[in-house]
């Protein structure tokens, strides 16, 4: 099973997670310690209620035992005549079989705490029967009468506690021969049920209800934090495409503030060191036109013919690195605001320019999510791709991947494609397969420099089946 699959991505759930978890160990360890310490509690208690009990028995059963034998029903007939007493007592012919209850801890300790008194103070008893029973299930007098077949108030005082019916104690003694003794009882509170539960429903519930309030204020606290984190990571991300954007507010947690400052700095010089760069190269490929057109005037005044026509062929190949420079500089500049591009009606414009008879270009019907990016710039880029593909390719076919979190597009084309060696190198500037004097080698590594400004990059390699295969990513922003 992969397990990162599942596991929370955002430091907000991630947090809330860890909180719960934490709590839950922190819980789960405090239970245990309690459960411990409370359980031994119990049994102490337990262990000296049955005493109590059981010396109780214990001098029931010497008070019946002091009666002549003719007396004893008498007496117990009159018990039950003025409602019963705490014990439920009958004197039987025969052993009354038991269904016991499941086996416990508290059933075991209150059962061995009975034997071992009651064989203490009964010695001349050789048999001595202690068992627990629930009460729907229980025998008395006979063993083909239930405790529910006796009139209620032989025992429903003495062994009722509705509505918990909690199990009954009963004890059975063999006086003599064909002569058993039966006492049932229930134990005192708090131990009648002889429950052995580690955590209650009320505790469940408080454990919940306070767990669900730490997680609740976490939750608030942390999104509070990690709001400016958040606009932190999309600032950076959208730095590439505005790196004139305004400078992000100064809030949050201390370390979070330090890190906007950094951020904010980082951005003025970034923006300072290419306003400068730009503006630098700008003037020297402009300065440079006008020597190279005093060089031409001078050039007219050399009386060899042979040296004007090599003086001018430097110059015209001077003049267009100045050109092209310039042109590099005015395509790859980015000073645009975002805004949402359709590419799609994008893509259908770039086409419609190339489709004749000869030349097809295809686009694909499906419809483009909008995004977010640099209209002008991107159609630059896919002009570019598309222009190359039509002229050395003739065909052009634009398969589109679309996802929440990129795009993917694939350019095609029918052409020879490019030899393997030189895949990189078309990058280059002023770098050219073709032999034809349109162009300045330009136009591919323009076209990346646009899809790196948006995050995304651009590969090209040589398809199977023929021709030149660029595939073109670019990422969604993120947004707040």
């Amino acid at each position: 099973m992969n397990w990162k699959k599942w596991w929370p991505k955002s430091l907000l759930a991630r947090t809330l997670w860890f909180t719960l978890l934490a709590v839950f160990l922190a819980q789960l360890i405090a239970t245990i310690i309690w459960y411990g310490q409370s359980k031994q509690r119990d049994l102490e208690g337990l262990e000296s209620a049955s005493a109590s009990m059981a010396n109780m028995f214990a001098s029931t059963v010497t008070f019946f035992q002091s009666l002549p034998l003719e007396y004893r029903h008498i007496v117990l007939d009159q018990l039950r005549n003025m409602g019963g007493t705490r014990f439920f007592v009958s004197f039987n012919e025969e052993e009354i079989l038991i269904d016991p209850i499941p086996s416990s801890q508290m059933k075991n300790t209150a059962v061995r705490v009975f034997e071992e008194v009651l064989s203490e103070k009964l010695p001349r008893l050789d048999v001595i029967r202690v068992e627990f029973s629930r009460p729907e299930t229980l025998h008395v007098l006979k063993n083909d009468i239930l405790l529910t077949d006796l009139p209620r108030s032989w025992a429903h005082y003495t062994l009722s506690l509705e509505p918990f019916n909690p199990p009954i104690l009963v004890v059975q003694l063999e006086l003599a021969t064909n002569e058993w003794l039966y006492i049932a009882a229930l134990l005192p509170s708090p131990y009648v049920t002889l429950e052995d539960e580690i955590i209650t429903k009320q505790q469940v519930i408080f454990l919940i209800f306070i767990t669900t309030l730490l997680l609740v204020f976490t939750y608030f606290m942390i999104r509070r934090q990690t709001k400016p984190l958040k606009r932190l990571a999309n600032a950076a991300n959208a730095l590439s495409l505005d790196i004139y954007q305004p400078p992000l507010v100064e809030e949050g947690a201390s370390e979070l503030v330090t890190a906007t400052q950094a951020f904010n700095r980082m951005q003025l010089r970034l923006r300072r060191y290419i306003d400068d760069r730009e503006h630098l190269f700008s003037a020297i490929s402009h300065d440079l036109k006008t020597p190279i057109t005093r060089l031409r005037l001078r050039a007219e005044l050399i009386d060899d013919e042979a040296k004007i026509e090599k003086f001018n062929r430097d110059l015209d190949e001077l003049e267009m690195m100045v050109k092209g420079a310039l042109q590099t500089v005015k395509d790859t500049d980015l000073h645009e605001n975002l805004t949402q591009v359709d590419l799609s009606e994008m893509l259908r414009s770039i086409a419609e320019r190339h489709n004749t008879k000869q030349i097809k270009v295809h686009i694909p019907n499906t419809k483009i999510a909008p995004m977010t990016g640099k209209p002008l710039a991107l159609k630059r880029c896919l002009s570019n791709l598309i222009d190359n593909g039509v002229k050395y390719g003739h065909e052009v076919s634009v398969i589109v991947s679309d996802e929440s979190d990129a795009l993917v597009l694939i350019i095609k084309d029918k052409g020879e494609g490019i030899p393997e060696e030189m895949l990189e190198a078309v990058f280059e500037p002023y770098f050219r397969i073709a032999k034809d004097d349109e162009g300045h080698g330009l136009g591919m590594g323009i076209a990346r420099n646009i899809i790196h400004a948006h995050g995304g990059d651009m590969t090209i390699h040589n398809a199977k089946e023929g021709g030149l295969e660029v595939k073109v990513y670019i990422p969604r922003l993120l947004k707040e």
